[in-house]
């Protein structure tokens, strides 16, 4: 399989790309500075610009592309250029997808945020995506984007992303250091759910999502059984042999976080049905296997 990929210098971008290249395939990565290998080749999303002859030899064009999350002052021009460079690149890919003569399946990166505050609902792929918060517009503008590509004709997959864990992640590059000095806890009241998923499995789903061409429309790359936040830390603590009892209040995460805030307080319980449904299984279905794999 060849795979063009946008955002391969991220995280999850070069974690896939290593895992995709161990397992045989051909992965070109797109840049937007001067290409300096050959398994890499220059674009600039927001002119809308790329090799159209790579979209043409592709059998999958994937788009992991976005600025951080972790960031901080929230501005607002901070916030335009988060929506943007993931808007902008998946449209960028969708249209060109949808000029090329083979259509080769789109992949595209998206999140959770769109299901928004659901309290203990168990929330599936066919729940609705209408969360009035900065992060669920983005999030719905996201997948949107790839609207070229479907109306083409080509297979197009989103992958929304929970919270990925593994010690070079955000969140726990964050909060590991709260945690290790003892001063970890809940965040706001600890009783929303917070989905997560091991990145090994996410890379596995991701592979499955690339591979299977019977694979189309939205998937909820998350582990099963979620739990609460407080659950969350209480577990992080005990493997780290700290207490975890210190809370953080709601107002001082939505004075410092916002607008993104909501992605801490808000309360979505997803499960992985269609991933499920299609026979694939979690190396770490649990959220102690997910912290002992992150950890190890």
């Amino acid at each position: 399989m060849k795979v063009l990929l946008a955002g391969g210098s991220g995280f999850l971008g070069t974690a896939w790309r290593d895992h995709l290249v161990q397992a045989g395939h051909d992965v070109v990565r797109l840049t937007r500075r001067e290409a300096r290998s050959g398994d890499e080749s220059p674009w600039d999303p927001y002119a809308r610009r790329l090799d159209q002859d790579l979209v043409e030899s592709a059998d999958v064009v994937a788009n992991l592309a976005g600025a951080p999350l972790a960031h901080w002052p929230w501005t607002a021009s901070y916030r335009r250029t988060f929506t943007d460079s993931r808007v902008a690149t998946t449209r960028t890919l969708a249209e060109a997808v949808a000029r090329s003569a083979r259509k080769p399946a789109l992949l595209a990166q998206s999140g959770i945020a769109g299901y928004g505050d659901r309290g203990d609902v168990v929330l599936t792929e066919e729940a609705v995506t209408d969360a009035d918060t900065f992060m669920g517009g983005v999030t719905r503008a996201w997948e949107a984007a790839a609207g070229p590509a479907a109306g083409a004709g080509a297979r197009v997959v989103t992958m929304r992303t929970a919270v990925v864990l593994d010690r070079r992640a955000d969140v726990l590059k964050l909060l590991l250091p709260v945690f290790k000095a003892g001063l970890g806890g809940p965040i706001g009241s600890g009783s929303q759910y917070l989905s997560t998923i091991s990145l090994t499995d996410w890379l596995r789903a991701a592979t499955h999502l690339a591979t299977r061409d019977e694979s189309t429309g939205a998937y909820n790359l998350s582990g099963p059984h979620p739990t609460t936040n407080a659950e969350f830390g209480r577990a992080l603590g005990r493997m780290l042999h700290r207490p975890s009892r210190v809370p953080v209040p709601a107002l001082a995460v939505r004075a410092v976080a916002s607008p993104v805030a909501s992605e801490v307080l808000n309360s979505t319980r997803v499960e992985p049905a269609r991933l499920l449904a299609e026979g694939f299984s979690f190396e770490h279905p649990t959220l102690e296997a997910r912290l002992t794999a992150a950890l190890s």
